[in-house]
């Protein structure tokens, strides 16, 4: 019976594995624990939280702020529309970054230069005032499309998409679909486009988290409130204390819950915020480190 070579550890590779495995576990503690600690404080009562009562469990639990959020129109505009800017948003970033990448990845006269200008953008920009009146001069100033056309295409990830598919679509692949008649358009689509999964995937999470998290295009070129993204209603609450509620009454009997739904907003808002990101993750978590490795590779 054959026996199995197994790779064993040297004591030296156990103990680097040991203190890695403590120093991300501590990482990981204080990283998680700020959003834990949002999620429990979300539900529980605001006396509990200033006597520092709520350290790992929820006290007095609750869900009034998650329903004062729920039924506030502004925020749940801020939701349409930071899910429109994200959607159409990541939409237009895969198309750009594919077919860019697609083009860079064959080889014609003027492509190390071309190659060059894109990646000049990524040290180098023209500043925050021509930024301003290019958007101003194309029109798109306080309007949705001031959230998506700007940042249609990454120069990084459009470096990666290049190195992707040149290392990981053969050429002879081209070449044996060119003999059966098959144009540059259709192998894109039909054999380039199912072999790039992966890097499909893995943009798709880049370009999501970026649009999701972004409030300073909103910030600078969007004056209509009613076009605001949800970052930006977030960072009135966390920064500017400014939180949306509608009061429709001033009965002194709601006073005191009408404050502490207030502060605890704060909270709620974290979370409600961040819960799509969390949950998209971990069905793009498998890819997550095959797709970063594609930086690496030299096209």
């Amino acid at each position: 019976m054959k026996k199995e070579n197994k790779l064993t550890e040297s004591r030296s590779d156990r103990i680097f594995n040991f203190i890695s495995t403590v120093i991300l576990a501590i990482l990981l503690a204080v990283i998680a624990y700020p959003l834990y600690f949002a999620a429990i404080a979300s539900i529980s009562n605001l006396n509990s939280i200033n006597n520092g009562d709520v350290i790992f469990l929820p006290k007095g639990v609750h869900f009034d702020s998650y329903i004062r959020i729920f039924q506030n129109n502004r925020i749940l505009i801020g939701y349409r529309n930071t899910i429109v800017y994200t959607v159409l948003g990541t939409i237009l970033n895969i198309f750009m970054t594919m077919t860019g990448g697609y083009a860079l990845s064959v080889k014609f006269p003027g492509r190390a230069v071309i190659t060059f200008l894109i990646t000049f953008t990524m040290f180098f920009s023209g500043g925050l005032i021509p930024n301003f009146f290019l958007m101003k001069d194309l029109g798109i100033l306080d309007t949705i499309w001031v959230m998506i056309l700007p940042g249609a295409v990454s120069a990084y990830n459009l470096i990666i998409a290049r190195s992707f598919l040149t290392s990981g679509i053969p050429k002879e692949l081209f070449e044996a679909a060119e003999i059966d008649g098959c144009s540059r358009l259709r192998f894109f689509w039909w054999i380039v486009i199912p072999l790039s999964a992966v890097l499909i995937s893995i943009l798709t999470l880049f370009y999501a988290v970026g649009h999701w998290n972004s409030y300073f295009n909103a910030l600078m070129y969007i004056y209509k409130r009613e076009l605001y993204p949800l970052q930006l209603i977030l960072r009135e609450t966390l920064i500017q204390n400014s939180v949306p509620i509608d009061e429709g009454t001033m009965d002194p009997d709601i006073v005191v819950q009408m404050t502490q739904i207030k502060e605890l907003l704060k909270y709620s808002l974290v979370i409600v915020a961040s819960a799509p990101m969390l949950i998209m993750y971990p069905f793009l978590q498998k890819n997550f480190v095959k797709g970063v490795m594609v930086g690496s590779l030299k096209g």
